[in-house]
């Protein structure tokens, strides 16, 4: 099998925190094909109407507005997405300037997954699955892991600025 024909799997997530509440993790997958693989040209991740039902989601979830962090991933920034979140009243977002996903509040998760991930073998895309869902489900049920990874990123941007 080919890198171009292998099946992958994409992410998306929203770490949010309130004060006075639990951080709280909302995550979706996506199993799918490169693009050029036999799937139309078609995007080979999260789709808008993805991305839409993953804020819907959360919205109903958390019960109030979102303040959103996002990075220019072409699927953020298209016009598309632009309607989606001119159609949220509850949906405030910032994005990052380029280059600098370590302002982005959820890659302390994404690094923590892929070394909980680290050295193991699985034989197939529905195994790998699996095993991201259980561990980003343990994560979800650790308020205190959740807690310390925005502290993480505010550490990061202190030595940024």
């Amino acid at each position: 099998m080919t890198a171009q024909n292998a099946p992958r799997l994409s992410l998306a997530a929203l770490a949010a925190t309130k004060p006075g509440h639990r951080p709280r993790l909302i995550y979706r997958t996506h199993r799918g094909r490169r693009r050029g693989s036999g799937n139309g040209g078609r995007r080979k991740g999260f789709t808008e109407a993805d991305y839409a039902a993953l804020l819907d989601a959360a919205h109903r979830q958390l019960g109030g507005p979102i303040v959103l962090v996002w990075d220019n991933l072409n699927t953020h920034v298209s016009a598309a997405m632009a309607e989606i979140v001119a159609a949220r009243p509850w949906l405030t977002v910032f994005r990052l300037p380029p280059y600098a996903h370590e302002l982005n509040p959820v890659e302390p998760v994404w690094s923590h997954l892929k070394r909980s991930l680290a050295n193991l073998t699985k034989h197939n895309l529905a195994e790998l699955t699996a095993l991201v869902k259980t561990r980003l489900k343990r994560m979800q049920y650790r308020p205190a892991l959740l807690a310390g990874f925005p502290g993480q990123h505010r550490a990061r941007v202190r030595a940024v600025l």
